[in-house]
C-alpha cells in the first residue's frame, strides 16, 4: 500500500468519525486533537477504524504517533511495509 493510499484511508476514516471535518482541507501538520478538535473517544474510534480497514494493530502506547496526518502515514507505512 502506498503512502498516498494510506493517507486517503486515514482521511476517509477521519471524516467518517468527525463528519464536520473537510478532508480536502486537512493539513499533514494538523494535530488531531489541538487543531481538528477530536476528543479521546474520537481518537479511539479512529484508531479502531484504521486497524480494521488496514489490518494493522496499533497499541495504545503508539497513539501519540498518530497525532498528525503526516505522523500517522509514516507510522502506518512502517507497519504495512
Amino acid at each position: 500500500m502506498t503512502r498516498n493510499e494510506i493517507r486517503t484511508a486515514f482521511v476517509d476514516e477521519l471524516t467518517r468519525i468527525a463528519p464536520d471535518i473537510d478532508g480536502k482541507t486537512v493539513s499533514d501538520k494538523d494535530h488531531l486533537m489541538d487543531d481538528l478538535g477530536l476528543d479521546s473517544m474520537d481518537i479511539l474510534n479512529l484508531v479502531t477504524a484504521i486497524q480494521t480497514r488496514l489490518g494493522v494493530s496499533v497499541p495504545e502506547t503508539d497513539y501519540p504517533r498518530l497525532e498528525t496526518l503526516e505522523k500517522a502515514v509514516e507510522y502506518l507505512a512502517g507497519k504495512l511495509g
